[in-house]
């Protein structure tokens, strides 16, 4: 259980570590705007890409794990759609972004550094699909109901449309996808260019745990709205054992491939949700108390899931 918690509290620590100075500095919130773009355009898709083009390709190539983690996705996110709408009466548009709080964990975030930290190596593959495949169907589910919500006679081609545009700009998605067209075609980086890469993911991980304390701080908390608590429950419950379910049933599948889709599944909700509560003036406070919330409760939830899988308590045939 040390190593466990030796694995785990740097990377809480550093969410603290965020939340503390968020609490304690009074700088405005707007600060945060250069370092948000540092990690959704610079360092994250040079994390994703240096994963998906050092992988082989033919480990990449697994169609029944990605139906069995996105299934799993896919059910987190409608339960949890339904839980805002039966216990906080949500309209559509503020339940679906109840459902991406269920539904989505912080698997820019958090999930590539911690999986390769508790699973090694071997987790990078599965860590790159489960990514792309949640982003793909959450980026395109989310801005498809809400778009349907915008109108009384709304047009589904302007919303597939709209979701089309948001697929191809999203630069964590394309970045896999480049990854992964390299190990394809076998394609030897330059020197120079691979180790700047080097550098840009390993500032990932520390930079956006730092980002989501802050953030969270810099949130308003008054309330907790009666959706929340279940919401926060399908995130870090439900969801990891739909995941354990689908592995079993759709496996069997590597050890190191099933406990990194449990891991990926166990994340607390993404700091993107607030940020996409934000975009569409819905469920904003809702969504942040998701977050905190969520991110406090997975101190126990998810360090209990890493301890499971380490020990062995927790394994695949």
């Amino acid at each position: 259980m040390v190593d466990i918690l030796n694995l785990a509290l740097p990377y809480f620590g550093l969410i603290f570590v965020g939340f503390a100075c968020g609490k304690v500095k009074s700088l405005p919130e707007s600060g945060l705007a250069w370092m948000n773009f540092f990690l959704l355009y610079v360092s994250l898709p040079a994390l994703l890409f240096a994963i998906m083009s050092k992988t082989p390709f033919s480990e990449l190539n697994n169609p029944p794990f990605l139906v069995a983690t996105t299934l799993s996705t896919v059910a987190a996110f409608t339960i949890a759609l339904v839980v805002g709408k039966v216990l906080g009466k949500l309209t559509l548009r503020e339940a679906t972004l109840a459902g991406l709080s269920g539904g989505y964990g912080n698997i820019g975030y958090m999930g590539p550094g911690l999986a390769l930290a508790v699973l090694g190596s071997r987790a990078a593959a599965p860590t790159a699909l489960i990514f792309c495949c949640d982003s793909i169907f959450l980026f395109t589910i989310v801005p498809l109901l809400i778009e349907l919500s915008d109108r009384d006679h709304p047009s589904l081609v302007h919303a597939f449309g709209v979701v089309l545009k948001q697929i191809v700009l999203n630069p964590l998605i394309m970045s896999a996808c480049f990854g992964a067209a390299v190990a394809a075609l076998h394609i030897e980086l330059p020197v120079a260019l691979d180790r700047t890469i080097t550098f840009l993911q390993n500032a990932a991980a520390p930079t956006a745990l730092f980002v989501l304390g802050v953030t969270v701080a810099l949130r308003p908390f008054h309330r907790v709205p009666w959706e929340v608590p279940g919401v926060i429950a399908v995130k870090l419950l439900i969801h990891p054992l739909v995941a354990i379910g689908l592995m079993l049933a759709f496996g069997p599948f590597a050890q190191p491939w099933a406990a990194t889709a449990i891991l990926m599944a166990s994340l607390p909700p993404a700091l993107n949700v607030f940020v996409i509560a934000r975009q569409n003036d819905a469920w904003i406070e809702s969504a942040s108390v998701a977050v905190l919330l969520g991110t406090f409760a997975s101190v126990i939830t998810l360090t209990s899931v890493m301890w499971a899988l380490q020990t062995g308590r927790l394994s695949f045939p």
